[in-house]
């Protein structure tokens, strides 16, 4: 009879904690974000890692020389890279980038793919709406339209994403 009592004591002590909690957290301060009718107010913090894209100036210049070093990097296959060898006025072979493929669903925001980059033409940026029905809505190609590789740098340049 006597563990009983403990056991029952030690049930209700239990339950009033747990009731306590919950109405204490329910009269708080509510900080829910109002999200989709607060859109436009929403801000996220700079280094938050959303999505993937490849830098491009105002002429529609991009800086990746397509060497694959990003792809390789990549720990499980979230970047695929096309590229084809064309020779340049000079008679030099020259790779050129085709298509940059990045598979958002996949990717683990692990950043190693921009920290690899010798041109320093991939970034992060912080969006946040990414929900679709399919997969095959996540798949983007980072190349632009009618892209091309930047000339030489030239100072004062500005590479936006």
């Amino acid at each position: 009879m006597k563990n009983y009592i403990v056991h029952f004591i030690r049930g209700l002590w239990s339950l009033l904690v747990g009731m306590y909690t919950t109405l204490r957290v329910f009269f708080r301060k509510k900080t829910t974000e109002r999200y989709p009718e607060n859109r436009k107010q929403l801000v996220m913090f700079d280094r938050f890692r959303g999505e993937l894209v490849l830098l491009h100036d105002e002429q529609n210049h991009h800086g990746c020389i397509a060497c694959g070093i990003c792809e390789t990097n990549c720990p499980n296959g979230t970047i695929r890279l096309t590229s084809e060898m064309v020779t340049d006025e000079a008679g030099k072979k020259k790779k050129v980038l085709v298509e940059y493929q990045y598979d958002h669903g996949s990717c683990i925001f692990c950043q190693l793919c921009v920290r690899t980059c010798p041109q320093r033409t991939l970034a992060f940026i912080p969006t946040f709406e990414h929900a679709v029905f399919t997969r095959e809505k996540l798949v983007h190609k980072l190349n632009r339209e009618g892209s091309s590789v930047a000339p030489k740098p030239v100072a004062g340049s500005s590479i936006t994403a």
